[in-house]
């Protein structure tokens, strides 16, 4: 009997960080892997040389979002999994009054998301009880509001109850559920009185890196119960 064809895991903003290392994992482990990218770093011409499939996108427009969606179904007629990792980081700016910091927001976190998981909807149902999966990734802000980046923590918030509405809207087929991060990995220019500082700030007290995600994503894909909930990983900060 011939081999049964694998499902591709998609995952957006694959070019860095987080979801650089989901993408070298899922890969790892003989995933066919779809990412996509904002810029061009030389990370994902690696990417492609181990075999993902790697689509610029451009989610400041919804035309440029569908658009995405269009290639990623001119690829494939069936997904595993849809992992939103793509985000920008705003915050509120000095000057005239302007909407435009939380418009940039919303589209990259409440709009991609939103039209990605409707127009592929089709490509996630078909395959049998919890058989696919749409993980979006929000952020630890969303239970505490950021007085800094007021339209982020705004957008990721929207992110957060949108998985509770697609859980509901894709039941039983697809489970959808959220990772919200707090500290999990420095930048590296980041200095030492910063990183500090930020350690100070959950009771853990340490940088504990991408495999904390990779095992919670490894986790969700594989259960067949969990959807509609939100994981903290956050290192105990809710606390301090």
């Amino acid at each position: 009997m011939g081999k049964t064809p694998q499902r591709p895991i998609l995952l957006t903003g694959g070019g860095r960080r987080i979801g650089l290392a989901l993408a070298h994992h899922f890969l790892a482990e003989k995933h066919d892997v779809i990412v996509s990218y904002r810029a061009r770093y030389p990370a994902i011409d690696v990417l492609e040389e181990m075999g993902a499939t790697c689509i610029q996108a451009d989610f400041s427009t919804d035309e440029g979002i569908l658009e995405f969606a269009a290639q990623v179904k001119a690829l494939t007629p069936t997904l595993r999994a849809i992992i939103h990792n793509a985000s920008a980081w705003q915050t509120e700016k000095a000057g005239p009054i302007s909407g435009e910091v939380i418009t940039e927001m919303m589209q990259v976190h409440v709009h991609a998301p939103y039209l990605i998981n409707l127009a592929l909807e089709p490509l996630l149902r078909g395959n049998g009880h919890a058989a696919s999966d749409i993980i979006h990734f929000t952020d630890y802000v969303v239970e505490r509001g950021s007085e800094k980046h007021i339209a982020y923590a705004a957008s990721k918030a929207a992110l957060d109850n949108m998985t509770r509405s697609f859980a509901r809207k894709l039941a039983p087929e697809v489970k959808v559920n959220a990772i919200a991060p707090s500290l999990i990995l420095f930048n590296e220019l980041d200095d030492a009185a910063y990183r500090q500082r930020a350690l100070n700030k959950s009771l853990m007290k340490t940088e504990p890196g991408e495999k904390e995600i990779i095992d919670l994503v490894d986790y969700l894909l594989t259960s067949c119960y969990v959807t509609g909930r939100s994981f903290p990983v956050d290192g105990g900060r809710h606390l301090r």
